[in-house]
């Protein structure tokens, strides 16, 4: 058997993190067992699918790393397979047409509310006569197509995350609609429907998604077996909860993964974190790896049971490690898109340049984005804090920086080691310790008390003609 596994998001929304981990646990288990990955698009919601929404779900998809075997299939562009599905079952008589009105069905839950019962369906127009029928179209109604659910069944699968799971048929609501109200013909089909005929055509042997889909497959269990169809294997995988035990929202500052990408997050350390949002590595220690390398020992056996708490600090934990491990050349070209946003001027700078900046603030970016505000000396005209003007008050400062703005003089190459003996000279010649030389350099070209190694910021500074005229401008400050 091939193992056949899909990710089918709706493009109501933007890819959420919740869906990709979805997608990234089904990616995992067709590498491991040399399956297929099957892309679908539950586009049938014509009034909020939206084609960015779309195009958002593929970008964000190749982004991390989730390339599908097959596909995208869309849903809409699959109607007439779903009505001619629909029209099986009725000829079946395991689906019949629903007249409720919307007023009775309201009427009917006012009535379930006031008993404290849960809200369901009570199979009133079951068993409907010709007359009947024809009396309710003459009416004007139009009719779901609703199928059949036995309170008495009781349905059992074993799911490979949780074992065995027994739903019965009288949790279930009633029996339930599979297509929309239509005058005369079949309308157009409900997710529990259109799922199970897609994945029937698609041949699909594992069905992997959340935890909050278990009532689903015990419907779409029942739909498999009116069908005739073999029904395939279950895997419902942890929610993703906040650090409240609640399930994940918006309101935890969790986005779409287009949003984690412009918070600074790459994706191999997104979809390394993701991929630990309820299972662990054979080595429970190994928390960094890439996806080939967790496709290697992925199994359900290692998926947890209890909800998985998203926890903002290590993701930034895992960003860094995979931030710093980054070839310098790959990495300046992923902050060269941020530089730009924030408005630096990269073109009048050599690739070689940029490099280096990217090499003397790389270990110390969490994110991307951090790099923004780490680098802005070196594109931006400086502002002093108040701690580095209070440095350059210091005593001895002024006679510092009046020292290496002589030294330097009309220098056109300055290197590591000549930056060093100037600094040397001064300290010498002034009787002036070295703390006090560098905080007033680093006060003087940045405007700020820390950053990064102050020798290399400076040859990149002085690369750019800078260095000289912040001193000046420092010592007139000082004055």
């Amino acid at each position: 058997m091939t193992v056949r596994v899909r990710i089918a998001p709706s493009p109501t929304g933007n890819l959420h993190i919740g869906t990709a981990r979805t997608a990234v646990f089904n990616w995992l288990f067709a590498r491991h067992h040399d399956g297929k990955f099957i892309l679908r698009i539950e586009d049938t919601d014509e009034e909020r699918s939206k084609d960015e929404f779309t195009e958002n779900i593929f970008e964000g998809l190749r982004w991390l790393g989730l390339n599908w075997d097959e596909g995208p299939f869309f849903q809409s562009k699959r109607l007439d397979i779903y009505k001619d599905a629909v029209q099986k079952l009725l000829d079946q008589g395991v689906a019949y047409r629903c007249y409720t009105s919307a007023a009775e069905l309201d009427a009917l839950r006012e009535v379930q509310k006031a008993k404290n019962e849960a809200p369901r369906y009570d199979n009133r127009h079951r068993n409907l006569t010709p007359e009947q029928e024809t009396a309710f179209k003459a009416e004007g109604r139009s009719s779901v197509i609703r199928f059949k659910i036995d309170d008495d069944r009781e349905i059992v699968w074993n799911d490979l995350v949780r074992g065995q799971v027994v739903w019965k048929g009288s949790d279930l609501g009633g029996d339930m609609v599979i297509a929309r109200a239509a005058s005369d013909s079949v309308g157009q089909p409900l997710y529990n429907f259109a799922v199970v005929v897609d994945d029937m055509d698609m041949q699909i042997t594992h069905v992997i998604r959340g935890e909050d889909h278990i009532a689903n497959t015990a419907k779409q269990i029942l739909l498999y077996e009116a069908f005739g169809a073999k029904i395939p294997e279950f895997a419902h995988a942890p929610l993703i909860l906040n650090q409240e035990g609640r399930k994940l929202s918006k309101r935890d500052g969790v986005t779409s993964i287009s949003d984690f990408k412009k918070m600074g997050f790459v994706a191999e350390a997104l979809v390394n974190y993701m991929t630990l949002l309820g299972w662990s590595a054979i080595d429970s220690t190994q928390e960094i790896f890439t996806l080939e390398e967790a496709a290697k020992q992925f199994s359900f056996e290692r998926v947890n049971k209890a909800g998985a708490k998203f926890d903002w600090a290590k993701l930034d934990w895992i960003n860094s490690q995979y931030i710093h491990a980054m070839p310098v050349d790959k990495l300046t070209s992923m902050l060269i898109p941020y530089w730009e946003e924030a408005g630096y001027q990269i073109n009048g700078h050599p690739q070689e340049w940029l490099e280096k900046l990217t090499a003397l603030i790389g270990a110390s970016l969490t994110r991307l984005t951090d790099a923004v505000e780490i680098s802005k000396p070196f594109f931006c005209d400086i502002e002093y804090n108040s701690e580095a003007k209070a440095q350059l008050q210091q005593s001895g400062s002024k006679n510092a920086l009046e020292a290496i703005l002589t030294a330097l003089g009309d220098t056109k190459e300055l290197a590591e080691n000549s930056a060093q003996d100037i600094i040397k000279q001064v300290m010498k010649a002034h009787n002036l310790k070295k703390p006090v030389v560098m905080k007033a350099v680093r006060a003087s070209l940045t405007g700020e008390t820390h950053g990064p190694d102050l020798v290399q910021s400076w040859l990149l500074l002085h690369q750019t003609g800078a260095d000289a005229s912040r001193i000046k401008s420092a010592l007139q400050l000082i004055s």
